[in-house]
């Protein structure tokens, strides 16, 4: 089966040890939102019915009625002409997005934000033929173990024989033979399933493809280099929005991927509060992943911001455990969407250092390859190696 027809710092042996032990948890045990809660008779706003993600109280609304209608018709507008927007007037876009998709148009707007509709209207067929496909089945065979562990305890995916199940399983075997260089990853069962949540099927799958190829480009290729790079571009960045939850970082040799990678690989979706979930990745949609660092850089400076809490964090330990569990308040919508705008880093920032970040990786590759001809005597290896 062919490839998708179109898409758009090295880490210690340590960190990577346990970055892998990390990645092989379940899905459903994983999650910065230490928020608990009995399973209930009757599912909340989101359909869960229990679990880390329960909504015990029903959403306060800052808007009244007449504002929301108002913001619906905004949106409907403009998704109606959304490539005049997108042209001429993206910074608009970008500006209702991060005041917040309506629910209402939610559904519409990601489709259209990822571009996915324009996949979907050239290859009409293509979900389809990929799931007549046989695919290969060693992943097939991880897709089945690790589709029931995704958000257990949403209406969705509660059972074996809801549509969720097997629709997940379809994006991700579809996924699996349209891009098998990328295969299967663990980490993208939950962002399908979260997008599942939000949109059909087959536009679930072509937001998925959108995702994984664009927005993740190369995060869930074997090695996790671009995970790896991006790691360090966090750290650099850390230095200049939180300098002293960065220092302490430093002193105890607390590597980001410790801490980082649930967030980035999965895409948040393990990471916030509901809520908060989708309000930011309706500026992930919009913006990129520079939406995951901001929030990562908000959920690090305010939980090891304060001198108190880092003279109690005296280890690796103790630090892992606060950066994994921070308090609620730091979690919710409010507090995230307050600061993730309002941190001191500008888009040339992010440039600058994704551009150092590029310029240590090659350097680590020329000094690996050099390494590597020394030790074959400066010539060619014929050992078997990864084909790319």
């Amino acid at each position: 089966m062919a490839a998708s027809p179109t898409s758009n710092s090295s880490a210690s042996t340590t960190s990577m040890s346990l970055l892998q032990r990390q990645s092989s948890k379940n899905a459903d045990t994983v999650s910065v939102c230490s928020t608990t809660s009995a399973f209930s008779t009757c599912p909340d706003r989101h359909g869960f019915y229990g679990g880390n993600q329960f909504s015990e109280k029903p959403k306060k609304e800052t808007l009244t009625r007449e504002q929301i209608i108002a913001r619906e018709k905004k949106w409907i507008h403009m998704t109606s002409h959304w490539s005049e927007y997108m042209n001429t007037n993206y910074k608009k876009v970008r500006e209702r997005c991060r005041k917040g998709i309506p629910d209402a148009l939610r559904q519409k707007a990601w489709f259209l934000l990822t571009g996915a509709n324009h996949l979907m209207t050239k290859f009409p067929d293509w979900y389809q033929h990929l799931l007549e496909e046989p695919g290969n089945p060693q992943i097939i065979d991880e897709i089945r173990k690790d589709q029931h562990r995704q958000f257990p305890h949403h209406e969705m995916f509660i059972d074996d024989d809801k549509p969720g199940q097997k629709e997940l399983f379809n994006v991700l075997k579809a996924y699996s033979v349209y891009n098998p260089t990328v295969g299967y990853c663990q980490a993208q069962a939950p962002i399908a399933a979260f997008l599942l949540m939000q949109l059909p099927a087959e536009q679930a799958f072509w937001c998925f493809v959108t995702i994984c190829d664009k927005y993740l480009e190369n995060y869930f290729t074997p090695g996790l280099e671009m995970l790896q790079r991006d790691a360090g571009m966090l750290n650099r960045l850390l230095k200049k929005t939180s300098p002293a939850a960065y220092r302490h970082l430093q002193k105890h040799n607390i590597d980001p991927l410790l801490y980082m990678t649930d967030w980035f690989l999965c895409a948040m979706t393990r990471t916030l509060p509901w809520d908060t979930l989708l309000r930011v990745w309706d500026c992930f949609l919009c913006e990129g992943v520079r939406i995951f660092f901001k929030v990562a850089l908000v959920i690090i400076g305010a939980t090891l911001g304060p001198q108190k809490v880092r003279a109690q964090c005296n280890g690796l330990c103790e630090t892992l455990a606060v950066l994994r569990s921070p308090p609620k308040k730091f979690l919710e919508e409010d507090f995230i969407m307050h600061h993730i705008f309002r941190l001191n880093i500008t888009i040339e920032d992010f440039h600058r250092e994704h551009k150092k970040q590029e310029m240590l990786h090659r350097k680590a590759k020329l000094e690996q390859q050099k390494a590597s001809q020394q030790q074959n005597g400066g010539g060619s290896s014929n050992g078997p190696g990864r084909s790319t």
